[in-house]
């Protein structure tokens, strides 16, 4: 299945940039984390779920078709 979706609850982000040294490819962290505009969700499925899974306020989500 292929990720065609990925955002993050900024009410939730700490901004602890997990995420970002997980997969810098498609995240990046100022205040809170945002998914980068020209992000290629298929190159870096297995890190975006891991950066997901290990995201310590659940504040990244993503959806598959």
């Amino acid at each position: 299945m292929a990720i065609t979706k990925v955002w993050i609850d900024d009410d939730a982000c700490t901004g602890c940039a997990l995420c970002e040294d997980s997969c810098p490819e498609v995240f990046e962290v100022d205040d809170v984390a945002k998914v980068k505009e020209d992000a290629d969700f298929n190159d870096y499925e297995e890190e975006i779920k891991q950066a997901a899974e290990d995201c310590p306020s659940e504040a990244i989500h993503y959806e598959e078709e």
